[in-house]
């Protein structure tokens, strides 16, 4: 039996209570502010390496749709990324799409050997992105066509990240491979116990990797080899977020956890006994919160210093969708079709639109827009139209 099997009978029959930590002040913090200057580009799954989901742009108080982009009897399970002022997203039935940020009209489109779930990476005019049958490729931004690709074993769900010149791509074959991004040559890969379903966050020469094998790993990107990992009891598929010298992510058991990456220890953890649906969206983390969608049909805020819970918010169906902070408010699709603003401070509702099918991509915010696509074959942007 596979550590995933095994790890996935233990979610069944119920694991052991975990307690939650709790040594600073119960008041909550207040929340910061906007980020006064706008970023023109949302390059990677989570918006930067440490994979916050954090915007470093603003949106209006009621954002309005300014363009949808409709593919005929299409499905998106996938995360836009927008650079230089286009988007780019791939659909399950292995096209590639470039669209205009500001018009919606389509740049170019590109098919594929497969379909594609992980959302484009972009670095020097290049997209880096692995599809369902665990190709590959380094694609120019300006044409679609593939510049180099290569084989891994098994499908690729999660984005491209970067070290120095090279890219990082994870795949269920239970290998991180470390490629030169210019030339495709391999620098080395890393094996763990069962499958990679995360986008690998970068911090300095670290990666983390929560795995399938119910572990998260440090990985030493000059080398290419362990420097630690942590029992997580389960196993996960969500791409850490990293603030400081802590990983937060969530499992397959509907355990969240906070991890001391420099001590490789826990340093919190929650456990919602109300469901065993587990984590399927990756946090948004800064210094005031960390907030995370549930298949338990709700949004729910941490206190990123201790795990006190700040609030949640209910949805009328699981959110599989990751949250993205934008200033004072956070924004968050769901498989009910809504795509949700919160107050960041309360997780109150400020604003939300409906939409047609369900999420599992999550938002892109870049450039005073919203980005996000449905599993119905539509590509939303949301902005100002003044």
């Amino acid at each position: 039996m596979s550590p995933f099997t095994r790890n996935l009978t233990l979610l069944l029959v119920g694991l052991s209570s975990v307690s939650l930590q709790s040594h600073a002040e119960d008041s909550a913090p207040a929340v910061r502010p906007a980020l006064p200057i706008a970023a023109k580009d949302w390059t990677l799954f989570r918006g930067d390496p440490l994979s916050s989901g954090v915007a470093r742009t603003t949106l209006p108080d009621k954002p309005e749709l300014l363009w949808k982009y409709t593919v005929k009897e299409g499905a998106f399970d996938s995360t836009a990324a927008i650079a230089d002022g286009v988007v780019y997203i791939g659909d399950l039935d292995g096209k590639l799409y470039a669209i205009d940020l500001v018009s919606g009209k389509d740049i170019w489109s590109q098919k594929f050997e497969a379909g594609f779930i992980a959302a484009p990476a972009v670095k020097n005019g290049f997209l880096y992105l692995g599809d369902m049958d665990g190709k590959c490729y380094c694609i120019d931004a300006k044409t679609g066509k593939s510049k180099w690709s290569f084989a891994a074993d098994a499908e690729v769900d999660a984005s491209a990240n970067f070290w120095k010149d090279n890219v990082l791509f994870a795949s269920q074959d239970r290998n991180l491979y470390c490629m030169n991004a210019v030339t495709g040559q391999q620098v080395w890969k890393f094996a763990i116990e069962d499958q990679i379903r995360c986008t690998p966050t970068v911090v300095g020469d670290r990666a983390f990797v929560a795995g399938c094998d119910g572990k998260l790993h440090i990985i030493d990107l000059t080398k290419g080899e362990s420097s630690g990992s942590v029992e997580i009891g389960s196993p996960t598929l969500i791409t850490p977020a990293v603030l400081g010298d802590h990983v937060f992510f969530g499992t397959e058991a509907n355990v969240f956890f906070s991890v001391n990456w420099k001590e490789a220890k826990v340093a919190w953890q929650v456990e919602d006994n109300s469901s065993t649906q587990g984590y399927r969206s990756s946090p948004a983390v800064t210094s005031d919160l960390v907030v995370v969608g549930s298949r338990n049909k709700m949004v729910q805020a941490f206190r990123p210093d201790n795990g006190k819970e700040l609030w949640t918010f209910p949805t009328k169906q699981r959110v599989e969708s990751s949250p993205v902070i934008v200033g004072n408010r956070v924004f968050i699709g769901s498989a009910d079709g809504r795509l949700y603003s919160l107050n960041a401070k309360d997780g109150t509702e400020v604003w939300q639109a409906q939409c047609t099918g369900g999420f599992t991509g999550s938002p892109a915010v870049a450039d005073g827009k919203l980005v996000i696509a449905s599993d119905r074959g539509v590509v939303y942007c949301f902005g100002s139209k003044k």
